[in-house]
């Protein structure tokens, strides 16, 4: 309900749409929908069609030279003063200043589409780029293309390759503090022309490298061109829990962009998207003549 949600307001983001016309569409009066939309995006309905107009007029001030007044009518606010009071609240800077400052033809490390790629030795802080076939794939960092902030992540094939080929962009990191609790990992993700398909992942494994915990999304996996929106996944961490790892993975040839990622616990009334791995174990063997 929350991502039919999401896919409506990216779509009509600069329309005259608030809380009313949202729930209307989900089939809930506003009050229940508020409360469901702020506990899984973390903001009101109001708050984020704020902010993702905020932000796409950041990107409208680093790459233009559209005047200040022109972006503040055209992106919904009443005047000037109006959008700089809100820009400087969520950027902490005014927007001439903001447009001064983080120009994107100050960034030499720029390339097509004005995304700051990763080289060899380079990378994005906190992340890896592996997977099946790595060398076939670039992750960086996009101020160009942002969900909220100043930059978003992307990974993206870079040569032809086969349908089964991917990579992916992840995190590791030891699981002690969060033995015994039910996280969940969130995200908004972005994608261009995914020919196979796309999705977030979460694992979590053993000392000896077991598999305790695993989804990746394989029942509800993201392909084509989609707008910003957001994605979960949520798995206990059981005793015995000594990694866990997350990240966004691309199979085959396109582009993904991810923003505004969460990891958090969760109560135990919200379900778990773990695979279900498990069978029931026969008590002998069947069909040894292979006739039924």
């Amino acid at each position: 309900m929350v991502q039919q949600s999401l896919y409506f307001i990216e779509t009509h983001l600069y329309e005259n749409i608030g809380l009313e016309e949202v729930a209307s569409g989900a089939g809930l009066s506003p009050y229940h929908y508020h409360r469901v939309f702020r506990k899984e995006v973390g903001m009101t309905v109001v708050e984020y069609i704020r902010n993702r107009r905020l932000s796409d007029t950041s990107t409208i001030l680093r790459s233009t030279n559209i005047g200040i007044l022109d972006i503040s009518l055209g992106c919904g606010f009443e005047s000037q003063e109006a959008f700089t009071r809100a820009f400087k609240k969520v950027y902490g800077l005014p927007p001439g200043r903001f447009r001064k400052l983080f120009n994107l033809k100050l960034f030499q490390a720029k390339s097509r589409g004005g995304e700051l790629r990763m080289n060899n030795t380079s990378t994005v802080q906190g992340w890896i780029l592996t997977g099946g076939h790595p060398q076939n794939y670039e992750m960086g960092i996009d101020p160009t293309m942002v969900h909220q902030g100043k930059s978003s992540g992307y990974l993206k094939s870079i040569t032809p390759m086969e349908m089964n080929e991917f990579a992916t962009m992840m995190q590791q990191f030891k699981a002690d503090k969060y033995v015994g609790k039910r996280m969940k990992f969130s995200g908004f993700v972005m994608t261009e022309k995914v020919e196979h398909f796309c999705s977030l992942w979460m694992r979590v494994d053993n000392n000896v490298q077991d598999v305790l915990q695993f989804d990746n999304m394989h029942d509800r996996s993201i392909s084509g061109t989609q707008p910003w929106n957001q994605y979960h996944i949520v798995l206990d961490v059981p005793e015995g829990s000594a990694v866990i790892s997350f990240g966004v993975i691309l199979y085959g040839k396109g582009k993904v962009w991810v923003d505004s990622f969460r990891f958090e616990e969760v109560d135990r009334n919200t379900p778990v998207t773990h695979m279900d791995t498990e069978y029931e174990m026969m008590d002998e063997p069947v069909n040894l003549s292979f006739e039924e």
